[in-house]
């Protein structure tokens, strides 16, 4: 890891099942990211603002509810509109297969769904970060 990243995991909309959630921010904390966890029923403007307040490399929304298509899209709209689109969005949770090129074409990174294992997704969001953060010092 080239420098110490800084994670918004989140918990979009009323769905009340954090688990996953948790284990992630525990998961991401012990491979050495900062892990700032947002809590159950947040809105994207709440999330959004938290990025943004916390100067976050990367935030993980996490939902179970089915509403992945609608809050998904409105956190990368807010995200965009509050100057802090360079953010890795990432996501997780009960997300159905055909859903997830629509949201990668929205710029979701990548999706993980129940039974991926912890150390390819933090070393997945390593490898992500540190390739942003060497493309950033070209």
């Amino acid at each position: 890891m080239l420098r110490r990243y800084r994670v918004v995991v989140a918990k979009p909309g009323l769905d009340g099942h954090d688990r996953g959630a948790k284990v992630i921010a525990r998961a991401l904390r012990e491979a050495g990211f900062e892990v700032i966890y947002t809590g159950l029923h947040q809105t994207p403007e709440q999330i959004a603002e938290t990025v943004a307040q916390e100067d976050a490399d990367a935030v993980g929304l996490s939902l179970l509810s089915g509403a992945h298509m609608t809050l998904f899209p409105r956190v990368m709209d807010l995200l965009k509109a509050a100057g802090v689109d360079d953010v890795v969005v990432f996501g997780g949770g009960i997300i159905p297969e055909a859903d997830i090129p629509q949201l990668e074409a929205l710029g979701v990174a990548a999706i993980f769904t129940p039974g991926a294992p912890l150390p390819t997704i933090t070393a997945w969001l390593e490898q992500a970060l540190d390739a942003r953060e060497s493309a950033d010092a070209l």
